[in-house]
C-alpha cells in the first residue's frame, strides 16, 4: 500500500481562531508599518499612492464592521463580496471576519450564467458589490429570495441599500472581533470549475488559521517583509502575518494578460520580498526581465501554483533572482491548501526536472506538517467510509487523497459533490483531490494529471501530464494536450486489462475504450499547412514512438491557442479540446456540426 505522512507536528491552533485577531495584533505591534499598498491608485489626499498602515487598516475595518452590523449584517450572515482588489476589498473581508459573518467569494471570470448560479446556490443574505455587480444582481433578483441587505462599493443607483462609504462613516473605530471557534464557518470559496461545475467550499475559522501557520512556518515569512500576491484572497494572509501587501496592477480574472512591466516596476519600487502568481504570470515576468537584463534583488521567494510550471520558466526566474532566493511550487486545491511543496533548486539539483521531461510526472514535493497523503486505486465511485483495500500498491499511479488541518469537510448545498469527494475515517476527513499521482522512493509526491483527464485505451490508462511531457520536448511545441476520442474501431476492440507499460483501470469506474489524440499548440501560435504540416506531424510521431508509453499514438492535431481556466489561465480545458478533436476527426456525437471552438487562452 502507499502512504505518505511525514514531518508530523503537533497542532498549535489557539482556542479561538478568527484570523481578524492577527490584524489587531499587528496593528498593536507595527502601527506605522504599511499594511496595504495600491501603487496604481492615488491616495485620497492626492499625495502619492493609495495606502494604509496597520493601524489605519485596523481602524477602517472596525468602522466598516460597525457600520455593517448596524445595517443588519452580523454573525453568520452569508455575504456575497464582489469588490475589486484594493483597500476596500481588504477592509471589507476583515470587517466581515470581525463580525463572524460569512464572506462568499466567486470568480467573476467564470461567466455570467455560472456566476449567478453560484450566488443563487448559496442563498446569500447580504450582497456587497461594485455597481456592475449590483446591476447583475438586480437583473436576476428573482434568484436570490433570502437577500435582505445590499451595500454598494461606489456610486449607488436605483437599487437601494447603503454605500460602503456611508457605513464606514457611520461606524466607530473600535471593535473587538468575535471569538470564533475552530469549527465555525468562516467563508465559502468557490472552485474555478476547471473540470466541472464550480463548487462552494466551506471554510472554517480553524482551517484559515492552520493555513496561515503552515505557510508562515514552511516558507519562513516574517513581519516587516513585503508581499505581492496576484490572488486577492492571499492578501489577507500577508497582512495577518505582518507583511506589507502590495496589490499588483492587473486583472485578476486574466493573469495571462498581465503587463510584466507593471509588476516588475512595483517589485523594484517597493522592495517586494515574496510574490505569488500563476505560471502564466511568471512566464511573462521572467521573459520580460531576461530580455532586458533586469534583476529582482529583493525577492527572496517566488510562489506559483494552479498548474505545473514549465521547468524553463523556473530556470528563467533563477537567472533574475538573488543566489539565495528560490522558486516554490506549493501543491493543493481550493478544498485542501497547502498539501505539499518543493523548491526549484531541489528540482534541478536532484534531477527531478529530467524525470519530468522523460514523462514521469511533475514532482510536487513533500507534505506540509500535519498533512497525510494516500494513493488509492483509481475509481469514480463514491467511498463513504475509509477502506484500506482501496489503497494502491507502493509506487503505482493512483488517486491522491489527503487529510489534515487545512482539509475542508464539505461543499455548501451540494451533498452529491460532498459524498463523491469526502471520505470518513472516524473523526478524520479525507479529501479526494481529483488528481492522479504516486509516491517515489524518497517519499516525494508526484502529480501525473487530473483524474478526469485520464484516457482509458486498449493498451491501458494514459495520464495527461506524463505523456504530454514527451511531445513538449520538441523545440517548436509550446504545450500539448492528451485527449481521448471514440475509436473508429471501437466496436471491434477487445477489452484488455492493461499492458506491460501502462497501468490498468478499475473497469467499474470507466468502461470506455478511447483512442488517444495529441493536440499541439506551437510556440509560433500558427497552425502549419500542407507539406510543412505533414513534415511536423512525422517529427512528432517519431518522438512519440521513441517512447514505449506513447508509441501507439497515431493522431496529432494542431490548435492555435488552448482554452484555459479562468483563475490561473494555466490549466488546460482538455474536455473542450476533446470535443473539438472528436469533431475534427469526425467521431463525435454531433459529427455534422462543429462544436463551439474552445475559447483561446487569454
Amino acid at each position: 500500500m502507499t502512504s505518505l505522512a511525514i514531518q508530523k507536528a503537533p497542532s498549535t491552533a489557539p482556542p479561538t481562531c478568527n484570523i481578524a485577531h492577527y490584524l489587531a495584533s499587528m496593528a498593536e505591534r507595527l502601527p506605522d508599518q504599511l499594511a496595504v499598498v495600491v501603487p496604481w491608485r492615488r491616495h485620497v489626499s492626492g499625495n502619492g499612492f493609495a495606502r494604509w498602515t496597520f493601524s489605519q487598516l485596523e481602524a477602517e475595518s472596525n468602522r466598516l464592521a460597525n457600520g455593517l452590523r448596524d445595517s443588519g449584517i452580523d454573525r453568520g450572515s452569508r455575504t456575497v463580496v464582489m469588490v475589486k482588489p484594493g483597500l476596500e476589498f481588504t477592509a471589507t473581508i476583515f470587517a466581515l471576519f470581525k463580525l463572524g459573518a460569512v464572506p462568499i467569494l466567486i470568480d467573476p471570470g467564470m461567466g455570467l450564467r455560472r456566476m449567478v448560479d453560484c450566488i443563487a446556490k448559496v442563498e446569500p443574505e447580504a450582497f456587497i458589490g461594485v455597481p456592475a455587480a449590483q446591476l447583475v444582481r438586480v437583473l436576476h433578483r428573482g434568484r436570490f429570495a433570502r437577500l435582505r441587505h445590499v451595500v454598494t462599493v461606489g456610486r449607488r443607483w436605483g437599487w437601494g441599500g447603503s454605500t460602503l462609504e456611508e457605513l464606514r462613516e457611520r461606524g466607530e473605530a473600535r471593535l473587538t472581533p468575535v471569538d470564533a471557534c475552530g469549527e465555525e464557518t468562516a467563508a465559502i470559496l468557490f472552485t474555478s470549475g476547471s473540470t466541472g461545475p464550480p463548487k462552494g467550499v466551506v471554510y472554517e475559522h480553524g482551517m484559515f488559521d492552520a493555513q496561515l501557520r503552515a505557510i508562515r512556518s514552511w516558507y519562513g515569512m516574517e513581519p516587516g517583509e513585503v508581499d505581492m500576491p496576484a490572488f486577492p484572497l492571499f492578501s489577507l494572509f500577508s497582512t495577518a502575518m505582518g507583511m506589507t501587501c502590495v496589490l499588483p496592477q492587473m486583472d485578476g480574472s486574466h493573469p495571462a494578460r498581465c503587463n510584466p512591466a507593471y509588476l516588475v516596476r512595483d517589485i523594484l519600487a517597493h522592495g517586494v520580498t515574496t510574490a505569488f502568481g500563476s505560471p502564466a504570470i511568471w512566464k511573462r515576468v521572467g521573459a520580460y526581465c531576461v530580455e532586458r537584463s533586469i534583476q529582482l534583488p529583493t525577492l527572496r521567494r517566488v510562489l506559483t501554483a494552479g498548474a505545473p510550471i514549465p521547468w524553463q520558466v523556473i530556470e528563467q526566474l533563477h537567472r533574475i533572482l538573488p543566489k539565495d532566493a528560490d522558486v516554490h511550487t506549493p501543491y493543493g486545491a481550493t478544498e485542501a491548501l497547502p498539501v505539499a511543496s518543493i523548491s526549484g533548486r531541489e528540482l534541478f539539483s536532484e534531477g527531478l526536472t529530467q524525470r519530468s521531461r522523460r514523462g514521469e510526472g511533475t514532482c510536487v514535493g513533500r507534505p506540509f506538517p500535519n498533512i497525510r497523503v494516500q494513493i488509492l486505486r483509481i475509481s469514480d465511485a463514491p467511498m463513504p467510509r475509509w477502506d484500506e483495500s482501496r489503497l494502491a500498491p507502493a509506487g503505482q499511479r493512483g488517486e491522491i487523497v489527503v487529510s489534515g488541518e487545512v482539509v475542508t469537510k464539505e461543499y455548501d448545498h451540494d451533498p452529491c459533490a460532498t459524498a463523491l469527494h469526502k471520505v470518513h475515517e472516524g473523526s478524520r476527513i479525507w479529501h479526494r483531490i481529483g488528481d492522479v499521482g504516486y509516491v517515489d522512493e524518497h517519499q516525494r509526491l508526484w502529480f501525473c494529471g487530473r483524474k478526469a483527464h485520464r484516457v482509458p485505451t486498449v493498451e491501458g490508462v494514459l495520464f495527461s501530464v506524463e505523456y504530454e511531457a514527451i511531445l513538449n520536448e520538441h523545440p517548436r511545441v509550446a504545450r500539448s494536450a492528451l485527449v481521448g476520442v471514440r475509436s473508429r474501431f471501437a466496436d471491434a476492440i477487445p477489452r484488455q486489462e492493461g499492458s506491460a507499460t501502462l497501468p490498468s483501470i478499475d473497469r467499474s469506474a470507466d468502461e470506455r475504450q478511447l483512442e488517444p489524440v495529441m493536440i499541439v499548440e506551437l510556440k509560433s501560435g500558427k497552425t502549419p499547412r500542407g507539406h510543412a504540416r505533414a513534415a511536423l506531424v512525422r517529427e512528432l510521431l517519431k518522438l512519440a514512438q521513441a517512447d514505449a508509453r506513447t508509441a501507439h499514438i497515431r493522431e496529432i492535431l494542431f490548435h492555435s491557442s488552448f482554452p484555459v481556466d479562468v483563475r490561473h489561465n494555466a490549466k488546460i480545458h482538455r474536455e473542450a479540446l476533446a470535443d473539438w478533436a472528436a469533431w475534427k476527426l469526425n467521431r463525435g456525437p454531433g459529427r455534422g456540426q462543429a462544436p463551439r471552438d474552445p475559447e483561446p487562452s487569454p
